[in-house]
């Protein structure tokens, strides 16, 4: 009779055990439950044979009752090789659904295993996220120059400065308000919709401090990172054509001229001192630069020709 009912068992039993191993092997760190699914089966087979002997070799009924009971100990005292699988999150306490009974040996609950791996649920979002979403990660997260793919990088926003010379006197402005306010900087700003750089850099000088310039020359490419994720491209140009009565002030910013020998670089961006004497000189550059807020990361500023 007992061998009958195993009987029964046996293919169903094993048939569940083998699709319960298949699929344990989609989830990661699943080898002790693995290894437990296959020690049952064993376990199971083991006790199968036993109660076959005992029928083929005309024991006492009694005996064949032995070997399940026996199987049964065997689990339940090696319990913790037998047996890993919980309910429960062990951290938590909060109950766990089939996959987490079943695998991740470390029976957390999905909040608790990313907890614990951090690295398997930027790997799991990052699945998640658009090309788009994980090339702006790259650029916010770069802490050095070189690791921002530039070739690929697209600015946010572009804009144009302009600094307007007049013998050793340049004309440069107070920001009072907006990105860089309380520091001193060159007329400038954003470039409008249809409108070029060299439109925007006259537009811009005129409307903060009241000179229309002409004659502009562009000498640099400025390229800027922030961490809070502004990828600002801007353009530097000199002149020192214009005409025009330089106002007190406006709502933005105070102009004034100043001596190029005794600029106050203390005062500006900390990017200016790297690329504004080499302009001053005439010469033709390309700025990269990381900026944390107003902390700049990492720089690099080289004499270009063809930037």
């Amino acid at each position: 009779m007992l061998l009958n009912i195993f009987q029964e068992l046996f293919t169903w039993v094993m048939l569940l055990i083998i699709l319960l191993n298949i699929s344990q092997r989609k989830f990661p760190r699943t080898e002790k439950k693995r290894k437990a699914t296959i020690l049952i089966a064993v376990d199971f087979l083991i006790v199968y044979t036993l109660i076959a002997c005992t029928s083929i070799w005309k024991l006492p009924t009694w005996v064949g009752f032995i070997w399940p009971v026996l199987g049964i100990a065997c689990i339940i005292i090696f319990r913790k090789t037998f047996w890993p699988f919980r309910m429960h999150c062990t951290k938590c306490g909060k109950k766990m659904d089939w996959n987490r009974m079943i695998g991740y040996d470390e029976n957390l609950c999905q909040d608790c295993y990313w907890e614990a791996h951090p690295e398997e649920k930027e790997a799991e979002d990052n699945k998640k996220k658009t090309p788009e979403e994980i090339r702006e990660e790259k650029f916010v997260q770069a802490d050095k120059v070189s690791d921002i793919p530039w070739d690929d990088w697209e600015p946010t926003e572009r804009c144009v400065l302009t600094y307007v010379t007049d013998g050793n006197k340049i004309l440069m402005i107070m920001k009072k308000t907006g990105l860089g306010s309380g520091y001193i900087n060159a007329p400038g700003g954003h470039i409008e919709l249809e409108e070029t750089k060299m439109e925007a850099a006259i537009r811009e000088t005129k409307e903060e401090t009241g000179l229309t310039v002409s004659n502009l020359e562009e000498r640099g490419v400025l390229r800027f990172q922030f961490k809070d994720g502004l990828r600002m491209l801007g353009y530097v140009f000199f002149t020192s054509s214009y005409e025009g009565k330089l106002i007190d002030e406006c709502e933005e910013t105070k102009p004034f001229w100043t001596e190029i020998d005794t600029l106050d670089y203390s005062a500006m961006w900390e990017d200016d001192r790297l690329w504004l004497p080499m302009a001053l000189e005439g010469k033709k550059f390309s700025g990269y630069f990381i900026f944390d807020d107003k902390t700049m990361i990492d720089s690099s500023v080289v004499e270009d020709e063809d930037y």
